[in-house]
């Protein structure tokens, strides 16, 4: 039996990158995971590569009829949903006086919107389950600021504070909400010149640990908080980032 054998998740952003590997490691673990993304083409691909067990289905996070449409799709493919992790993101950087305001928008859109649309649809499915397990995966930058990043620090501290007050809603119906804040991960997000030695040596000096971390990190907590593993833990922060923010 798997940690989370009989779970029925859905993953948000799993087309590539910690979405694929968080959907890899449930069903691995013996849950049913569909995948939803924009890029239809990659998603189809990682859900093949998952195998039985896993399905995509392309979905814009930040429309609610496509949540609504998504959680259908889950229901009729495995049943009623009892994971939901909420991963999707994009982040824009620059300073605040060069910003525009359709950027600030889109990273808001996508990483805080869609966290809010994601928690309401799918609280009737997890009613339907009987138990529920809600991950928002927030950010360091939902813990502390840097410089020429106020768009996506805006949304992941939103995300840090929607997942407190969803937590205190949901606790009655056995649906539990957590937020995951990584550091550096190796991504195309986090690290789009992934090969570039100078690039990586220089965020490894900045961490404790001495190195960038690996999307099986997160993994590792995101696995933990959708198994009853985690059954007394609602509304808590757990940051995967090499002892980053303890500076």
């Amino acid at each position: 039996m798997g940690r989370v054998s009989g779970k029925i998740a859905l993953v948000t952003g799993a087309a590539r990158g910690m979405g694929a590997i968080f959907a890899k490691v449930l069903i691995e673990q013996g849950a049913k995971v569909v995948l939803t993304d924009v890029l239809e083409v990659e998603g189809e691909a990682t859900a093949r590569a998952l195998g039985e067990n896993a399905r995509f289905h392309r979905m814009d996070v930040t429309k609610e009829l496509e949540w609504q449409e998504a959680i259908k799709f889950t229901e009729a493919s495995f049943g009623p949903v009892s994971v939901l992790i909420n991963n999707a993101g994009i982040a824009k950087f620059g300073p605040i006086e060069s910003i525009e305001e359709k950027d600030y928008r889109a990273v808001i859109d996508v990483n805080q919107i869609s966290v809010f649309l994601g928690m309401k649809t799918v609280f009737p499915s997890m009613k339907r389950a009987g138990i529920g397990s809600i991950v928002n995966i927030s950010s360091t930058a939902g813990m502390v600021s840097a410089v020429g990043t106020l768009a996506y620090t805006a949304s992941k501290f939103a995300v840090r504070g929607m997942t407190k007050c969803a937590a205190l809603e949901f606790a009655a119906r056995n649906i539990r909400v957590n937020s995951v804040h990584p550091g550096v991960i190796r991504t195309t997000l986090s690290v789009p010149e992934a090969d570039n030695e100078a690039l990586l040596a220089a965020i490894s000096a900045q961490t404790p640990v001495g190195r960038i971390g690996e999307p099986e990190e997160v993994a590792s907590v995101v696995l933990l908080l959708a198994s009853d593993e985690s059954l007394y833990t609602t509304g808590a922060e757990f940051i995967v980032d090499g002892g980053f923010t303890c500076a």
